[in-house]
């Protein structure tokens, strides 16, 4: 039996994050430029997508390009910007009825990025499947950073007091705030580490840890994490006897 057919589908996460990691080494192992593994990297976002929309998973958030990718040489970081241009497909999310949204720091992107992007994210803004939402330029730290900036300006403007700072303050300036918090994140390639994406938003999301490179993750790998995912118990700080009782009582 294929993970596709174990899926409950009826207790699907509604939000994924997935560090696509791997391009390079895949391109690599393969004897070719590294940049043809983002190339086919960028082409499984389809496929993974695609995926995503026909279960009915409510959010596919995509760790692209991170704040400190900017420190990789000119050359790749031009054909990252290009290899994201041609990828922004109006027709792919018409057709799969997704919205498409950013968190990141978008205004660092090429001006012509900024523009498919914001097009994008404007003509898809009524479909009612999934959204896919790319992290570009985006670091969680770079992310909490800018919410204590706002919340302070909020304070010396007397908009606020300090004292009426809480979680949910916090929430409503982080840049994930129209969306609910991931409860899989996926990490391919074989790190198993977070790298800066999503730090406050994942305090009690389940961690997947693939071998397989990105390029190679297809939907029975997707699959296969959220049967994973759906054989664990999620206790929240409670303890077993407590989750088995609320589950009774439902």
């Amino acid at each position: 039996m294929t993970y596709k057919e174990q899926v409950d589908y009826n207790r699907l996460p509604h939000h994924i994050a997935i560090i696509m990691d791997g391009n390079g080494r895949w391109a690599n192992a393969k004897g070719m430029e590294r940049t043809m593994g983002h190339q086919e990297g960028a082409q499984n976002v389809h496929d993974i997508m695609t995926a995503a929309t026909a279960m009915g998973i409510d959010y596919l958030t995509l760790y692209t390009f991170s704040t400190e990718n900017w420190n990789r040489p000119a050359q790749e970081v031009s054909a990252l910007m290009a290899i994201l241009l041609q990828h922004l497909e109006e027709e792919l999310f018409m057709k799969n009825n997704a919205r498409f949204r950013t968190i990141g720091e978008i205004e660092r992107l090429p001006q012509i990025v900024q523009d498919a992007i914001h097009h994008l994210v404007n003509v898809t803004s009524k479909n009612t499947g999934t959204c896919l939402v790319l992290a570009l330029s985006y670091s969680s730290r770079w992310e909490m950073a800018q919410a204590v900036r706002h919340i302070a300006e909020k304070v010396e403007a007397g908009e606020m007091k300090a004292s009426d700072i809480d979680e949910t303050t916090i929430d409503q300036h982080l840049e994930t705030r129209f969306m609910p918090e991931p409860e899989l994140m996926i990490r391919t390639g074989g790190e198993q580490r977070l790298s800066n994406f999503l730090l406050i938003q994942s305090a009690y999301t389940e961690l997947y840890f693939t071998d397989i490179y990105w390029p190679d993750f297809n939907e029975e790998e997707l699959c296969k994490a959220i049967c994973d995912y759906q054989g664990r118990q999620r206790r929240f700080g409670k303890t077993e006897a407590q989750v088995e009782e609320q589950e009774k009582n439902k």
